[in-house]
């Protein structure tokens, strides 16, 4: 086993780019060399005694062009990730894109066509919710079979409460020109991606959104979704940065029972007999299948998230390790949410896998309409509470 450091690089140090940072500071085979940032106070985020031996760039061409850095972060705003990945992959450099992989389809496929130019790097995206034990065990449930045939899931994740002062923190913010979308595009990455990791891609997607509802912004900030199957499967995902305390909550309507994840604990209330069963079966006009009550364990992880998978993209530079999200697959969360914001905004249903052009156009029209947002007033950006919003 080869246990070299592998020497990173950051190209954003903005609220994320500061928290990979001190990541990569502690972990055992990572070793930061280098960051970039355009604006050359983010540095002042670093702490002096490891701004002592790093290199800061204010040019992502000069990052990329280091001879130490090995493998490069990219925790920029959702517009520049494609590129910047990209330019980093002509430099040889590994790649870890933070959420999402781009604001449009069309940019995802890009990406990806460029990245399958470069089969000897390891290329990798920030889902890092894939790490985390409820979801590797709800996971491990679903793929078993144990769950029998999946009918119906409801995802309430409405507990992305933002306030308006986070939206004027940054004039990139929440806007379409800026932001290319709201809570689908910076909030629910992850969830979408963990709906894809668990049950596949829909056919179908309908959907009604709100845009600025709750706050003084152009993009969306309530999204209520239906989902449709090739196998006859239905969901629903609601989303919203608007309510407080709000709700995360997953549950899955299945022949064996039901199963619901919320605060961190997997409920299966498992079916004596199948549902479908009992239906042909039973001898009485009322009732339902009798079932248990299992809590379903699993063991707790202490190490962040995050630092999971930057962990993880190291070790499979230096020996192969299979990686936990493959840059490839990124895509499809990003579609999903595409799907949803073209449903919404042309009032249709929209057929998977979607016509990556047309919600170009539409995005495209919405960005040559967007507005420049202005806060009420000008304030100083805080990070506070940061690392508890995901």
């Amino acid at each position: 086993m080869n246990t070299e450091k592998v020497r990173f690089g950051i190209i954003g140090i903005g609220n994320m780019g500061s928290v990979h940072v001190r990541h990569i500071e502690e972990l055992h085979n990572t070793e930061l060399v280098a960051v970039c940032d355009i604006n050359p106070a983010a540095f002042d985020r670093i702490a002096p005694d490891t701004r002592k031996h790093i290199r800061c760039y204010t040019a992502a061409e000069e990052i990329c062009s280091d001879p130490e850095v090995e493998a490069l972060i990219i925790a920029v705003p959702h517009y520049f990730h494609p590129d910047l990945a990209i330019l980093a992959m002509e430099h040889g450099k590994h790649v870890i894109v933070e959420k999402p992989i781009a604001v449009h389809k069309a940019e995802a496929e890009r990406l990806i066509r460029e990245s399958e130019k470069h089969p000897e790097l390891v290329r990798s995206l920030m889902f890092n919710q894939r790490t985390m034990p409820a979801h590797r065990r709800l996971k491990q449930l679903i793929d078993s079979g144990e769950l029998g045939r999946i009918r119906r899931i409801n995802w309430t994740i409405t507990d992305w409460f933002r306030s308006q002062p986070y939206y004027d923190s940054g004039d990139w913010r929440a806007s379409w020109s800026g932001e290319g979308g709201g809570v689908l595009l910076n909030q629910c990455p992850h969830q979408l991606d963990l709906m894809q990791w668990f049950f596949g891609m829909p056919v179908r997607v309908r959907a009604a959104v709100s845009l600025g509802k709750y706050h003084e912004i152009e993009v969306e900030d309530e999204v209520n979704a239906y989902l449709e199957y090739a196998d006859g499967m239905v969901g629903n995902f609601i989303t919203t940065t608007g309510e407080a305390p709000g709700t995360n909550r997953l549950e899955i309507a299945c022949e064996r029972g039901r199963v619901i994840l919320e605060k961190n604990k997997i409920t299966f209330n498992r079916n004596e007999v199948e549902t479908s069963v009992y239906s042909r079966t039973a001898s009485a006009d009322f009732g339902a299948p009798p079932y248990w009550e299992c809590d379903i364990p699993f063991d707790p992880e202490p190490r962040p998230p995050h630092r999971i998978v930057i962990e993880n993209v190291a070790e499979a530079i230096r020996n192969g390790a299979g990686l936990i999200a493959p840059m490839a697959e990124g895509i499809r969360s990003l579609e999903l949410g595409n799907a949803m914001l073209l449903s919404g905004l042309k009032d249709k249903t929209v057929t998977l896998p979607m016509d990556a052009a047309e919600y170009a156009e539409l995005l495209d029209s919405l960005v040559k309409n967007s507005k420049p947002r202005i806060p009420r007033q000008a304030r100083k950006s805080s990070s506070a509470g940061f690392e508890k919003s995901f």
